[in-house]
């Protein structure tokens, strides 16, 4: 009775469009990465300037998820593809306990799946630039790489709360979010690689057996997310909530989220 009661409280659907969101995420973000910067690719001839590949680069990652957000797949789970803003929503008492566990298992299984196939299309391409594994660019220090991990993260989470705790913003988080991580792709990139997600680092460090600072990734991001939920706690002073738990809210899909204060199916 009790395994029975354990097993009806897990939401496959949502986390099989995690899973396939976020592999849609690394597959599609990192084959732009390889396309823009691999050796041998005509990238490089036709745009020299490193700086406004890279800003291609980010429009191209990021609008990857924010049309993610904005299918069927976002409007079912929400679109966290990243357990860092997963963790920001659990915090926020948006998330139960079990589906937090199935979001985040979820989001890596995507991300590796996403890596293997950018090995298994783009071969030697990929390798040019490490299968997309995040690393700290050359010159800086780790801890000066890990504070931009957190800072950075923190800013996408504290922006998405904002935008989902705003009856007005809240359908324009996807374009905001595009917005915004194609900025930080392009300004701190360079610095970091612009991870800001555990999920989207460990799969190609995974696929390619690349482990070197990927601690990193996987701290860096979540404490940039308790971070957020502070500081969305401490500017608002506990008065301004959190609407709903998804990046795109629309009334006509099921929302599986705690305290939605917006009209969604149960």
């Amino acid at each position: 009775m009790v395994n029975s009661r354990w097993w009806t409280q897990l939401h496959w659907q949502e986390y099989g469009a995690e899973l396939l969101g976020t592999a849609i995420l690394v597959f599609v973000g990192l084959s732009a990465v390889v396309f823009n910067f691999a050796q041998g690719l005509p990238m490089e001839q036709l745009i020299p300037n490193r700086s406004l590949r890279t800003l291609i680069t980010g429009l191209m990652f990021s609008g990857t998820g924010s049309l993610v957000a904005i299918s069927p797949l976002g409007k079912l789970s929400g679109a966290h593809i990243n357990p860092a803003v997963t963790l920001g929503f659990w915090l926020q008492g948006k998330m139960h306990r079990h589906d937090i566990c199935g979001y985040v298992i979820a989001q890596f299984i995507g991300a590796i799946g996403g890596a293997a196939l950018l090995v298994a299309i783009w071969g030697k391409y990929a390798a040019s630039v490490n299968n997309g594994v995040t690393l700290p660019g050359l010159g800086y220090p780790l801890w000066y790489v890990f504070l931009a991990e957190v800072i950075m993260t923190g800013l996408l989470v504290l922006a998405i709360f904002i935008f989902v705790s705003s009856h007005s913003l809240m359908r324009w988080t996807p374009l905001m979010n595009w917005l915004l991580v194609a900025t930080m792709v392009w300004q701190e990139s360079p610095i970091s690689g612009t991870s800001l997600n555990p999920a989207r680092s460990i799969g190609p460090a995974l696929v390619s057996g690349i482990w070197q600072h990927q601690w990193l990734y996987c701290i860096a991001p979540p404490l940039g997310a308790i971070l957020a939920v502070g500081v969305f706690r401490l500017v608002t002073f506990g008065k301004r909530e959190i609407l709903t738990g998804k990046l795109f809210h629309v009334p006509n899909y099921r929302c599986i989220f705690k305290n939605v204060k917006v009209p969604h199916r149960t």
